[in-house]
Order: structure tokens, then sequence, then C-alpha cells
């Protein structure tokens, strides 16, 4: 293995999303990952489909594309933790690991002798991540959670969506797991800052890592405009509530992304759309006037962009260095000449026949390139392999 991590070790006992997106930043860095999973059943989105990936005849495998989404760059063991010879293969891996991801519901490893209290016994400079919903403690600690529902709790979905009043107006969810996918990044965060700090002291350390934790924090600037104000943010579609003008704006032949982030942009803008009178009049010549007056500009805004196309306006914005882009579907997207040059879109050859597209890491280092050479595991695939290199005997079926 390549890339800056290629001379660590990581025990990935995690499903699902949040603990396996980590497991998988860590494999594109470089690091061995080892993901452990339930004997003849495996992590749960591998049957969280359709789609199913087809194998090089065409024919539908029992791999979901949920699962191949997260799961890059590891080694697949089949084990049964409910056996006293599947504990003893986890404490070995252990052993000779440097990073442990696990999210299990609180307590239940505690129970098998697999806690941290149990394994930084056998390796003391183990980095041992708990991902829970809540957390290890409070009074909801042995509650299991979802993005979904966290995305509820935590206050996501208050500022997410159209206004109450308008059509199609109410609670929306991020159109990705973006609950899991964060806190996936907060525990390679936690996990790669704990390896620094043994560097320092020689011994490894226990985080505790819970959805909502992450999720209120995930309110960044809506959390201080509370905080600030007292009021409570609310729903404004795609209207940025500091800063404009911003949102989607309709033009000739579809819509437009308008991200305007200062005085000096606006002022180009206005100038773009045949209006350089605009920053000028008092109620538009600072960000602060246009929130405040926001229905008066966007009435002209309306007016002024319907008369191009979305290729014009792109352009012409571009010229005039002010941020603005198309609303891709998926599809457009791999298909944009950017993400193609910058090689997001990547082909690994698959256990079960063909190559398998993956999306690659943005992570980009001149002195350690990363490598893509492994897809996602088959169940237990690799777990003769890491039996072998641990020296043990037995086998787990």
């Amino acid at each position: 293995m390549s890339g800056p991590l290629s001379h660590i070790r990581v025990l990935d006992l995690s499903r699902i999303m949040a603990g396996p997106w980590s497991g998988q930043t860590l494999a594109d860095l470089g690091a061995d990952v080892i993901k452990v999973e339930r004997a003849g059943e495996g992590d749960d989105t591998r049957r969280w489909g359709p789609p199913f990936l087809n194998d090089a005849e065409g024919r539908p495998t029992q791999e979901a594309g949920y699962y191949l989404s997260v799961n890059r760059g590891k080694r697949s063991v089949a084990l049964d933790l409910k056996s006293e010879a599947g504990r003893e293969t986890v404490r070995a891996l252990a052993a000779q690991s440097d990073i442990l991801l696990e999210n299990f519901k609180t307590g239940t490893l505690d129970r098998m002798g697999l806690g941290y209290d149990d394994l930084q016994k056998v390796n003391p400079r183990l980095i041992y991540c708990s991902i829970t919903g809540f957390g290890l403690t409070g009074p909801r600690a042995g509650d299991a959670a979802y993005d979904f529902m966290i995305q509820g709790m935590g206050g996501l979905m208050s500022v997410t969506g159209a206004p109450d009043d308008t059509p199609g107006g109410g609670p929306q969810k991020v159109g990705v797991p973006i609950v899991d996918i964060m806190t996936g990044m907060y525990a390679s965060i936690g996990v790669l800052a704990a390896l620094a700090q043994r560097d320092r002291t020689g011994k490894g350390d226990h985080i505790d890592l819970a959805m909502l934790d992450v999720s209120v924090a995930m309110l960044a600037n809506q959390a201080m405009n509370y905080l600030v104000s007292g009021q409570p943010p609310v729903r404004r579609g795609n209207r940025h509530p500091n800063i404009q003008p911003q949102n989607v704006y309709p033009v000739a032949d579809g819509h437009i992304v308008l991200a305007v982030g200062n005085d000096g942009q606006f002022r180009k803008f206005a100038e773009a759309i045949g209006r350089p009178d605009l920053p000028d009049l008092p109620e538009f010549a600072t960000n602060a006037g246009r929130v405040e007056n926001l229905p008066a500009l966007e009435e002209i805004l309306i007016e002024a962009l319907a008369r191009g196309t979305v290729d014009h306006w792109v352009a012409l914005f571009a010229a005039a260095g002010v941020p603005s882009g198309p609303i891709n579907t998926v599809d457009r997207v791999f298909e944009d000449p950017q993400v193609r040059h910058r090689q997001m879109l990547r082909d690994i050859p698959h256990p079960l026949g063909g190559d398998l597209k993956q999306v690659a890491s943005p992570l980009n280092f001149r002195n350690a390139p990363l490598a893509y050479d492994r897809a996602p595991p088959l169940l237990g695939q690799h777990t003769e392999e890491v039996l072998d290199m641990l020296g043990l005997k037995e086998r787990q079926s």
C-alpha cells in the first residue's frame, strides 16, 4: 500500500456508514484496514439495494451500491463474535493494530470482553474510537440511531427546506447521509490526532464520538446566529441567511446557483447583468443592506437573469470573477470537465469480474500519492489471509 498512512493498521469493527466512511478514508490514505464482519451476514449495507453490482457477464450480484460506496481498500474477515474463538481473533488483531473503529450499542463490546479497558491491556498503544448515536454517557446513551432521525433531532432539518408558507415547504433532510459522513470525518480527525499524541506519550486513547454531538456541531453559523440573536433560524430554501445575493435563480432554460460573497463581487455581478447602478443604491450598497432588502433585490435579479441561458450566465460570471454554476444531476457531475480532469472517478478491478467505478478521495499528496487498487471486499474474502498473518490455527466460518 502507498499513501501517508501505509505504516498504520486499522481494525474496523463498524458497519453501516459513519464508521466505514472513516475506515475507507484511512484506507485511501494507505492504512491496512481490516473489516470484521458477522459470519454469514456481513455489514447490513450489503443488502441495502437495489441497485446491486452486476458481474462481468452482466448478472446481478449481492453487492449493494450502498456498501460499495464506503468500503474500498479494506480486507474483510468474517467472524462470529458470540464465540470465544471469534473474540480471541479480535483480541489478536487489536494487539497488532494502531486504531480500532466500532459502532456497537453502548456496552455491547464491554460485555464481550472487547471494550477499551479490555483491549488496552492487550495493546496500550491502541487508539479506540467508539461511534454511537448519542455517546457513551447520558440519558439516551443506550439508544440506537440512524442518520435521518439525527438530522431531525440535531436541528439540521429545521434549517433545511423551503419555508412552511411556500409550495413544498417544511422540514427536509439532506440528500446524502450527511451526519453519518461528517461523523466519519470527525472520527478520522480524532484518530489521527490521537496518533500524533501517541507519538509524544506512547499511549493510546479512547474517543467517544456521538452522531447527535456531530449534528449539533454542524449547525455552525446557524447555531451562532441563534446564540447571538436569541432568534431560532428558520428554513429559507436556498437563500443564505447572512450573505446576499445567494440563491437558486431561474434563467431562460433552467436554473443557476449564484453565490455572491462580498461587496466587490456584487459590483462585478451588477455590471455583468447590465445594472451597474445597483451597488450605488443605499439599500444594496452593503451586504447587510442586501440581506435586509432582499425581496426588492430579488425582483430585480429575477427579471434580469431571465434574459439569458445557464451557459450564458455561467460563462459571463466566470469571466467577471463572480461565483456561479449550473445545478448538475449526478450523471452530469461525472461529465464535468473539471471533475474529469481531477480524476474523481476511478476504475478498480473487482473480484467478481470487470472494473468497479469508484469516487476517489479528494485528497492529493505530492510526496505520498494515494493508490486505488483494492475494491470493496466480498464477505470474508480475506479471512484465511488475515488469520495466517496472525499465526492463528483456528478458522472462523
